[in-house]
Protein backbone atom coordinates (compact mmCIF):
# COMPACT_ATOMS: atom_id res chain seq x y z
CA UNK A 1 0.00 0.00 0.00
CA UNK A 2 0.75 3.88 -0.34
CA UNK A 3 0.16 6.78 1.44
CA UNK A 4 0.08 9.86 0.80
CA UNK A 5 0.12 12.89 3.25
CA UNK A 6 0.23 16.44 2.71
CA UNK A 7 0.80 19.30 4.76
CA UNK A 8 1.30 22.85 4.49
CA UNK A 9 -2.58 24.55 4.06
CA UNK A 10 -3.81 26.89 6.43
CA UNK A 11 -5.21 30.10 6.39
CA UNK A 12 -3.63 33.54 4.67
CA UNK A 13 -4.69 36.80 3.40
CA UNK A 14 -4.85 38.04 -0.19
CA UNK A 15 -1.57 38.58 -1.27
CA UNK A 16 0.34 35.95 0.63
CA UNK A 17 1.86 32.42 0.55
CA UNK A 18 1.45 29.16 1.18
CA UNK A 19 3.66 26.21 0.50
CA UNK A 20 2.34 22.69 0.22
CA UNK A 21 4.24 19.43 0.62
CA UNK A 22 3.10 15.97 0.08
CA UNK A 23 4.99 12.96 1.13
CA UNK A 24 4.71 9.38 -0.27
CA UNK A 25 5.37 6.52 1.52
CA UNK A 26 5.05 2.20 1.40
CA UNK A 27 5.71 -0.31 -1.23
CA UNK A 28 6.88 2.08 -3.95
CA UNK A 29 9.31 1.11 -6.82
CA UNK A 30 9.18 4.78 -8.79
CA UNK A 31 6.67 7.13 -8.83
CA UNK A 32 5.45 8.78 -12.78
CA UNK A 33 3.55 12.14 -12.91
CA UNK A 34 2.88 13.82 -8.90
CA UNK A 35 -0.38 16.22 -9.49
CA UNK A 36 -1.90 18.87 -7.22
CA UNK A 37 -5.95 19.12 -7.29
CA UNK A 38 -8.18 21.66 -5.38
CA UNK A 39 -12.05 21.20 -4.67
CA UNK A 40 -13.96 24.09 -3.92
CA UNK A 41 -17.32 23.85 -1.97
CA UNK A 42 -20.05 23.29 -4.77
CA UNK A 43 -17.45 22.79 -7.32
CA UNK A 44 -16.00 19.53 -8.84
CA UNK A 45 -12.31 19.20 -8.36
CA UNK A 46 -9.54 20.60 -11.10
CA UNK A 47 -5.98 19.75 -11.67
CA UNK A 48 -4.08 22.20 -10.35
CA UNK A 49 -0.55 21.74 -11.69
CA UNK A 50 1.47 18.89 -12.95
CA UNK A 51 5.03 17.14 -13.14
CA UNK A 52 6.63 14.40 -14.72
CA UNK A 53 9.37 12.32 -12.96
CA UNK A 54 11.35 13.79 -15.63
CA UNK A 55 10.58 17.86 -14.41
CA UNK A 56 8.19 18.95 -16.98
CA UNK A 57 5.35 21.00 -15.65
CA UNK A 58 2.00 22.26 -16.42
CA UNK A 59 -0.30 24.15 -14.65
CA UNK A 60 -4.36 25.58 -14.86
CA UNK A 61 -4.31 28.54 -16.16
CA UNK A 62 -5.82 30.34 -12.99
CA UNK A 63 -2.74 29.21 -12.00
CA UNK A 64 -0.17 30.27 -14.22
CA UNK A 65 2.33 32.47 -12.63
CA UNK A 66 1.71 32.34 -9.16
CA UNK A 67 2.15 28.81 -8.36
CA UNK A 68 4.85 26.64 -8.62
CA UNK A 69 5.31 22.92 -8.66
CA UNK A 70 7.87 21.00 -7.87
CA UNK A 71 9.16 17.37 -6.43
CA UNK A 72 12.46 15.74 -4.75
CA UNK A 73 12.69 11.91 -6.03
CA UNK A 74 14.72 11.10 -3.45
CA UNK A 75 12.30 12.18 -1.10
CA UNK A 76 9.09 10.96 -2.61
CA UNK A 77 7.86 14.23 -1.94
CA UNK A 78 5.93 16.66 -4.83
CA UNK A 79 5.73 20.47 -3.67
CA UNK A 80 2.99 23.72 -4.54
CA UNK A 81 4.52 27.46 -3.86
CA UNK A 82 1.65 29.16 -3.98
CA UNK A 83 2.15 33.07 -4.18
CA UNK A 84 -0.29 35.89 -4.42
CA UNK A 85 -3.20 33.94 -3.39
CA UNK A 86 -6.49 34.95 -4.10
CA UNK A 87 -9.89 34.27 -2.43
CA UNK A 88 -10.85 32.61 -4.89
CA UNK A 89 -7.45 30.06 -4.21
CA UNK A 90 -9.77 28.87 -1.39
CA UNK A 91 -10.22 24.81 -1.84
CA UNK A 92 -9.30 21.44 -0.58
CA UNK A 93 -5.86 20.70 -1.89
CA UNK A 94 -5.65 17.16 -2.85
CA UNK A 95 -2.62 15.25 -4.18
CA UNK A 96 -2.10 12.18 -6.46
CA UNK A 97 0.93 10.50 -7.93
CA UNK A 98 1.07 7.21 -10.38
CA UNK A 99 3.03 4.74 -8.14
CA UNK A 100 4.81 1.52 -9.10
CA UNK A 101 5.09 -1.33 -6.34
CA UNK A 102 8.17 -3.39 -5.97
CA UNK A 103 5.84 -6.57 -7.08
CA UNK A 104 4.33 -5.06 -10.54
CA UNK A 105 5.17 -3.27 -13.62
CA UNK A 106 2.14 -1.30 -13.66
CA UNK A 107 1.09 2.75 -12.10
CA UNK A 108 -1.52 2.98 -9.65
CA UNK A 109 -2.65 6.17 -8.65
CA UNK A 110 -3.65 7.22 -5.15
CA UNK A 111 -4.90 9.84 -3.41
CA UNK A 112 -4.08 12.28 0.12
CA UNK A 113 -6.62 13.07 2.07
CA UNK A 114 -6.65 16.48 1.35
CA UNK A 115 -5.79 19.72 2.97
CA UNK A 116 -7.44 22.52 3.33
CA UNK A 117 -6.31 26.30 1.83
CA UNK A 118 -8.29 29.40 2.86
CA UNK A 119 -7.30 33.13 1.53
CA UNK A 120 -9.23 35.83 3.06
CA UNK A 121 -10.13 38.97 1.55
Amino acid sequence: QVQLVESGGGLVQAGGSLRLSCAASGSIFSINAMRWYRQAPGKQRELVAAITSGGSTNYADSVKGRFTISRDNAKNTVYLQMNSLKPEDTAVYYCNAETRPYYSDNYYPYWGQGTQVTVSS
